[in-house]
C-alpha cells in the first residue's frame, strides 16, 4: 500500500503531470485524478501502488538471472536510463531502436559478434595489415555498431523483460516484445494506451525529474534482485560445502571403525575322551 512519504516524493518530482486533456487516451481514465488548466493530473496513489507492484516483479526476474532491457530514446530520458541501467548491470537501448532487435535477435547477435571480431583484429595485429582506406571503413563500422549496440554486448539471449520510457515513442519495441510474450514494464503517460503494457506505471514521461525518480526506483529493485541471487548462490555453496564436510567425516569414521575392529580369535577345542580309556 502506498504511503504518504512515497506520494510526496512523486509529487515533488512532478510525476503527476499528464498531457493536455485534448491529447489524452481514454484508456488512461482509471489513473487520472482530475483536470487542471487543461492538463490531466495523474493519481499518485495509484502510481505508487503500480510502481511497487512493478518493482516486486522486476526483482524476481533479476533474481532468476534473466536480463531486463531498458529502452528510452527520447533526449530527456536517454542519459538517465543509460546511467541507471549501467548501475544495475543491465543492457539498454538509448539510440534508435534497431528494427528486429527482439524478433530477429540472431541477426543482431551477428552484428555484435562482428564488433567483437574487429576488436580482436586490433589486438592480434591483423588490423595493421589493412590499407588506410580499409582501416577507416572498419573504424566507421565499429563506431556505428558501438553507438547502436554497444550497450547490449553482454546480452547473449532474449531479455526476461523490457522497461520502456514513453510507449508511444517506443511502439516498435513494444510490438516486438508482445510478439515474443516478453513482459513489458513502462512509464505510461495520459496520451498512451496502457492496454499494451503488462505492468503500467502511470507517470509523466516527459520531465527529466519524473523519469529519474521512476527509473531510480526500478533500478534499485533490480539491484536488490541481483543481490538476492548472489546471496542465494553463496548460501547454496556454503550448504554444499557443509554437506561435503559431513560426508567426509562420516566416511572417515567408517574407515576408522573398520581398522579398529578386533580380529576373531581361534578357540582351541579339547579332544574328546576315548571309550577305550573308560
Amino acid at each position: 500500500m502506498a504511503n504518504n512519504k512515497e506520494v510526496k516524493e512523486l509529487l515533488n518530482a512532478g510525476v503527476h503531470f499528464g498531457h493536455l486533456t485534448r491529447k489524452w487516451n481514454p484508456n488512461m481514465a482509471p489513473y487520472i485524478y482530475m483536470e487542471r488548466n487543461g492538463i490531466h493530473i495523474i493519481n499518485l496513489y495509484k502510481t505508487a501502488a503500480k510502481l511497487e507492484e512493478a518493482n516486486e516483479a522486476l526483482k524476481k526476474i533479476a533474481a532468476s538471472g534473466r536480463k531486463i532491457l531498458f529502452v528510452a530514446t527520447k533526449k530527456q530520458a536517454k542519459d538517465i536510463v543509460a546511467e541507471k541501467a549501467r548501475d544495475a548491470n543491465m543492457p539498454y537501448i538509448t539510440e534508435r531502436w534497431p528494427g528486429g532487435m527482439l524478433t530477429n535477435f540472431v541477426t543482431i547477435r551477428k552484428a555484435v559478434k562482428k564488433m567483437t571480431s574487429i576488436d580482436r583484429m586490433k589486438q592480434d595485429g591483423t588490423f595493421k595489415t589493412l590499407s588506410k582506406k580499409e582501416r577507416l571503413a572498419v573504424d566507421r563500422t565499429r563506431a556505428k555498431l558501438e553507438k547502436n549496440l554497444g550497450s547490449i554486448t553482454d546480452m547473449s539471449r532474449l531479455p526476461g523483460a523490457l522497461f520502456v520510457v514513453d510507449t508511444t515513442r517506443e511502439h516498435i519495441a513494444v510490438k516486438e516484445a508482445q510478439k515474443l510474450n516478453i513482459p513489458i514494464f513502462a512509464m505510461v503517460d495520459t496520451n498512451s494506451d496502457p492496454r499494451q503494457i503488462d505492468y503500467v506505471i502511470p507517470s509523466n514521461d516527459d520531465a527529466s525529474k519524473s523519469i529519474e525518480r521512476i527509473v531510480s526506483s526500478v533500478s534499485e529493485a533490480v539491484i536488490q534482485g541481483l543481490a538476492e541471487r548472489k546471496s542465494g548462490k553463496e548460501a547454496e555453496a556454503q550448504e554444499a560445502s557443509a554437506e561435503t564436510k559431513v560426508e567426509t567425516k562420516q566416511e572417515a569414521k567408517v574407515e576408522t571403525k573398520t581398522k579398529k575392529a578386533p580380529r576373531k580369535r581361534a578357540v582351541a577345542v579339547a579332544p574328546a575322551a576315548s571309550s577305550e580309556e573308560e
